[in-house]
């Protein structure tokens, strides 16, 4: 067929083109989707000290999800201007407005209670929608800007 015409090309627009991690998760896959998370940060430029307080972070709130949020939860990765964006949703009955309230530095003693205080201190911002349908954790770090080449000095 020497008439035929070539294919048209195709063009494949995601559905959101940053995204770049969305899981459901249970506690068998904490470890795997803690990698996935560092992996991605990386991909998408956090470094250093930062790449590793948001991925604790992140950490933290999966593992409030499986511990307190009714073994299973949805992680959502992605990137939004200059920073990342981590969402992190459950179905467990909610935190206390008196929890949420509570921006104290657990005691050094304390077994638990360290989730949402490391989330809140290793992020740039977060933000807590909870009630009896479950709890939504958003948090965001910034992404390193690019820095400008080095200009060659005039001497």
């Amino acid at each position: 067929m020497t008439n035929a015409e070539p294919p048209a090309a195709r063009t494949v627009v995601p559905i959101e083109p940053s995204l770049l991690i969305a899981e459901a998760f249970n506690q068998a896959q904490v470890t795997a989707l803690r990698h996935s998370v560092a992996s991605c940060a990386h991909a998408a430029g956090l470094r250093g000290q930062p790449l590793d307080d948001f991925v604790l972070a992140i950490n933290e709130l999966i593992t409030n999800a499986v511990r307190h949020g009714g073994g299973q939860g949805r992680v959502r990765l992605w990137r939004q201007g200059g920073e990342l964006v981590c969402e992190v949703a459950d179905h467990g009955h909610g935190i206390s407005a008196q929890q949420l309230s509570d921006r104290n530095r657990p005691a050094p003693d304390t077994a638990g209670g360290w989730g949402l205080w490391l989330a809140r201190e290793l992020s740039d911002s977060m933000v807590v929608d909870t009630g009896a349908a479950g709890t939504t954790v958003r948090i965001t770090t910034a992404l390193a800007s690019r820095q400008p080449a080095a200009q060659p000095t005039e001497g």
